[in-house]
């Protein structure tokens, strides 16, 4: 698989607005319903992925670390299903079961919500501020399948911190890579 760098999208973007299935409840989940959080992040993953693979279990800890502190995540599938099927909803909710996902994994059928972020892998993290304000987006950590390096999140946890403090994230921040999105026949966008 061919590995693609995130698009890095503006510091201070407002969070585009989703509405999405989560396929562990069911439920319509929206960004209004993360209002009133001290940070949001938003990551697109998928199952597939070997770079999303080898950060699954940390994904999880961050979140069990940072959900009390009053982050909201969310987690959105953006694939194309009919030619990767292992990025269906069943399976994604089977993924979400078998990791303990503690926070809702979307599925992002019409692919507009990636496009909004201008959402180019898998994983791409934006982390936000209490004010909906892109802060971050860059990668988990220097983990990479195969380079031995150890999953830690440092990265996107550090930034957190920032965040959750109220001091500026250096701006230099460096790009996620993982696998590219899979876009459906002549949905591919042009960033």
């Amino acid at each position: 698989m061919a590995a693609v760098e995130s698009t890095m999208l503006d510091l201070g973007t407002k969070a585009p607005d989703f509405s999405l299935q989560d396929v562990i409840s069911g439920k319509k989940v929206s960004l209004s319903d993360y209002n009133g959080n001290k940070a949001f992040l938003v990551m697109f993953i998928c199952n597939h992925c070997p770079y999303v693979k080898n950060i699954k279990k940390a994904l999880v800890q961050y979140a069990e670390d940072y959900l009390p502190k009053g982050v909201g995540i969310v987690a959105i599938s953006s694939n194309d299903v009919d030619n990767y099927p292992d990025d269906s909803p069943e399976k994604m909710k089977k993924d979400a079961e078998q990791f303990g996902y503690p926070f809702p994994y979307l599925f992002d059928e019409s692919q507009k919500v990636a496009k909004k972020y201008k959402a180019a892998c898998t994983p791409d993290f934006y982390l936000f501020d209490e004010n909906l304000e892109l802060q971050y987006r860059g990668q988990f950590d220097d983990s990479r399948p195969g380079n031995n390096r150890p999953v830690t999140g440092k990265d996107l946890r550090e930034a957190t911190d920032q965040v959750l403090a109220g001091e500026e994230v250096p701006e230099d921040q460096v790009p996620s890579i993982g696998c590219n999105i899979k876009w459906k026949k002549g949905n591919t966008p042009d960033y």
